[in-house]
């Protein structure tokens, strides 16, 4: 398995070449020169196994270049019952017969991106170990990627996170959860911007080669491939849990801010998993399900970006949006890189009255969006309906998706997070606050360590070099 650049600018390289590297050297996103194909007989035998066994037959298929026995212990190491809380990592919660939400949120960070990041960190810990280097990960989060991002790498040797959040626009849950972290090699730098604002960032320190080299620069945002690879294996453990047998079709609903979690379930598709739909849930930023509907990508300014109650999915630039169109375009990297030149420079690019809109229905994308009102009146109805209790973005999902639902067709929603990370929303859906999980009853009033930078991509390259100084 070997990888290259959307954008055709890199030779293929080995998994281990891209794990620390991000932003590939021309720009654009690693992605694997073909996908690996999964056969009805694979499939079949890996209907009942564990989810670490899954993990390895999927995760093997990306990964050649780190021996078969240390990618099993990595694994083993990583997807654990006392991280994830549960022996089978990612639980089936089953509404009513062929309505599901598969249970993500079970890691230390009460978020989906931990069952990717957990592994990235081991990964990260595994390599440099090998080569005794030092990494210095820079990452952009509007929500959730940032503490689950600090929460695999805190303490680890080698290992440096400097994490750039929109000041004053994540929960009081989320923000307290980053910023009370008192690890000497967790760096919390709080930007008066929106996450946009954080991503264009961090790609523009990702694209000073010099810089970059020179301060060992890495990152764990979602176009690191590493993340997308470990979500593939959730989609074909709920396919597994969700139906009888691999003759079925299942659609699932994803909320959708920068089109990692919905890219791995693409892949997954694209290996052969027997997906119907993947249904495109978007909040008020709606950048992605404007594309999906009309053809056109526009992403938003600053002052366009909404701040919504679904706070992770206030994206308008969905970093990984870029891997579908490259396989849109038949692996056109020309074409992607002419398509990104015109995003980069704040314009929009329309597919409409081309061949490409037609064939995105062949890539089983469908898509809607929610608002305010909508969440709240979903958390309500589920809570009420079905004694479940779910957090904002995972409302959004399952309200895009229930309006898709077709019969006959299991609808799998994603979970994002635990409702507790969002107790104002949830106070106003149910009138009271969500049971918070044991140890993080007093979490905001704990001291919090950061700091505060303006948008400048110069005052940040700065402080990086002066904690990398200091440190």
């Amino acid at each position: 398995m070997r990888y290259i650049s959307t954008r055709g600018g890199m030779p293929p390289k080995h998994f281990s070449e891209i794990l620390l590297s991000g932003l590939s050297p021309d720009g654009g996103l690693a992605i694997p020169e073909d996908y690996p194909q999964i056969t009805a007989v694979e499939l079949a035998a890996w209907r009942d196994l564990s989810y670490q066994s899954l993990a390895f037959e999927i995760l093997s298929r990306f990964i050649d270049d780190i021996p078969a026995d240390d990618l099993r212990t990595i694994i083993a190491r990583t997807y654990t019952p006392e991280i994830f809380a549960s022996h089978e990592i990612t639980p089936l919660k089953t509404l009513e017969p062929g309505l599901h939400i598969l249970g993500l949120s079970n890691g230390p960070t009460l978020a989906f991106k931990d069952i990717a990041m957990q592994l990235l960190g081991n990964l990260f810990e595994y390599t440099l170990e090998k080569t005794g280097d030092e990494l210095n990960i820079l990452g952009a989060t509007s929500g959730d990627t940032g503490s689950s991002a600090e929460y695999a790498m805190r303490g680890k040797h080698g290992i440096r996170v400097f994490m750039l959040s929109p000041l004053g626009k994540m929960s009081r849950f989320q923000t307290a959860q980053m910023f009370s972290l008192q690890d000497k090699n967790i760096f919390n730098i709080a930007v008066r911007g929106v996450f946009d604002d954080c991503q264009d960032m961090v790609k523009a320190v990702s694209n000073d080669h010099e810089f970059k080299h020179a301060h060992r620069i890495g990152t764990v945002n979602s176009i690191n491939w590493a993340r997308i690879v470990a979500q593939i294996v959730y989609y074909f453990k709920g396919y597994f849990a969700a139906t009888q047998s691999n003759n079925e079709q299942v659609s699932f609903a994803v909320p959708s801010g920068n089109f990692g979690n919905i890219c791995a379930g693409h892949v997954a598709r694209m290996m052969g998993l027997p997906i119907k739909h993947l249904i495109l849930a978007t909040n008020e930023n709606d950048v992605l399900d404007e594309f999906f509907r009309t053809g056109v990508y526009r992403p938003r300014t600053t002052k366009e970006t909404k701040h919504t109650s679904s706070p992770s999915m206030d994206i308008s630039k969905a970093s990984n949006f870029e891997r579908f169109i490259f396989d849109l375009t038949g692996r056109d990297a020309a074409r992607v890189a002419q398509l990104w030149q015109a995003v980069d420079q704040g314009n929009p690019f329309d597919l409409s009255t081309t061949s490409l809109f037609e064939k995105i229905r062949c890539y089983g994308f469908i898509s809607g969006t929610s608002n305010h009102a909508a969440r709240i009146a979903t958390i309500r109805e589920t809570y009420q309906k079905y004694n479940l209790l779910i957090d904002t973005h995972t409302a959004d999902g399952l309200k895009v998706g229930l309006a898709h639902r077709e019969a006959g067709v299991p609808l799998i929603c994603m979970e994002t997070a635990q409702a507790t990370k969002f107790a104002e929303s949830i106070v106003e859906a149910i009138g009271h606050e969500p049971e918070r999980p044991a140890g993080l009853e007093n979490l905001e009033e704990l001291p919090q360590r950061f700091v505060v930078k303006d948008v400048d991509t110069q005052a940040i390259k700065t402080y990086i070099d002066e904690q990398c100084k200091s440190t």
